[in-house]
Parts: structure tokens; C-alpha cells; sequence
């Protein structure tokens, strides 16, 4: 079960596709967080989902949220995918020990070996304030995301 609102949001430590080391709790007090869930790299509905999340980058940048994107793949899939996408945002491997962070925020299909369509809005404390998850194979709109951060900014201002 994935975690809920208003609930302490576990750290981690897991390589970006730079393979430099990133922390959640790097962010707390210094900018609220977007943690973006995704099954795996190259596929099609995760593509264009984050590509979406690319043209809308300004919506997080201008409401001073980082963006993370998570999956199960290895930091040289998640470089590879970010260089042809043209992805301006973290990638975070979540490759081993094999889907743990995932599974710490109760998002892991074990059945199926990756993380599902998860999001979860981070504050300055971290402390989930939002989050939401779409069906296997629904993508997640961005007026979702718009309403997460709409949520996730006041609190955090």
C-alpha cells in the first residue's frame, strides 16, 4: 500500500543517471520535492509522460519544486533515456538493491519488477502533502500535478 498524506517521507540515497549520489533529505528546508514513480525507461506511455513533465517544467521551477523521476532501471538506461528525450530534470536509478526505494514508498509490483505510476509531493519538512496514482497504463495528467503543487505551495511558502 502506497504511503499516504500527511506522512514523514522516507530518505533515500540513489545514483542519478550522472551517477552522482542524491538524498532526499539534501532538500529539506531548501525546496519542496515532485517524486515522479515510473515503470521503466524507453517505454511508451513513461516517455511520453515525462516528456509531458518536460514541456512543463516551468510549473515546477517557477513554484521552486524539485523534480525527481524514479524507475528500476540502471543509471546508464536513465542517461541514455534523458539525453534522447532531452529531459532537464533528476533521473534517480532505483536499480539495487533491486526496486527498495519503491518499495519503502509501497509503490513496487513485486508481480511485475518496477514501481507503478506513483507521485508524491515532498514539503520543506518532508512530509508528504499530495500524491496520487494512475491505473497499469494510464498516464498521469498534468492538471494533476498542477493540483498537487497547488497544494504542496502554500504549505510550503
Amino acid at each position: 500500500m502506497a504511503l499516504e498524506n500527511e506522512t514523514q517521507a522516507p530518505d533515500f540515497d540513489l545514483p542519478n543517471q550522472f551517477g552522482e549520489r542524491v538524498r532526499l533529505s539534501q532538500f529539506r528546508g531548501v525546496r519542496p520535492v515532485a517524486l515522479v514513480f515510473f515503470p521503466l525507461a524507453f517505454s511508451s506511455t513513461c516517455t511520453s509522460e515525462l516528456c509531458a513533465l518536460r514541456d512543463n517544467i516551468a510549473l515546477f521551477k517557477e513554484n521552486g519544486v524539485e523534480l525527481i523521476a524514479i524507475s528500476v532501471d540502471s543509471k546508464a538506461t536513465l542517461r541514455a533515456f534523458a539525453e534522447e528525450e532531452g529531459y532537464d530534470f533528476t533521473l534517480l536509478a532505483d536499480f539495487w538493491p533491486h526496486g527498495a526505494v519503491s518499495k519503502e514508498y509501497g509503490v513496487f509490483l513485486e508481480n511485475k519488477g518496477f514501481a507503478t505510476r506513483a507521485t508524491f509531493l515532498i514539503d520543506t519538512a518532508g512530509t508528504i502533502r499530495a500524491s496520487f496514482i494512475t491505473a497499469p497504463g494510464e498516464a498521469r495528467p498534468i492538471a494533476a500535478y498542477r493540483e498537487a503543487v497547488r497544494q504542496l505551495v502554500p504549505v510550503t511558502a
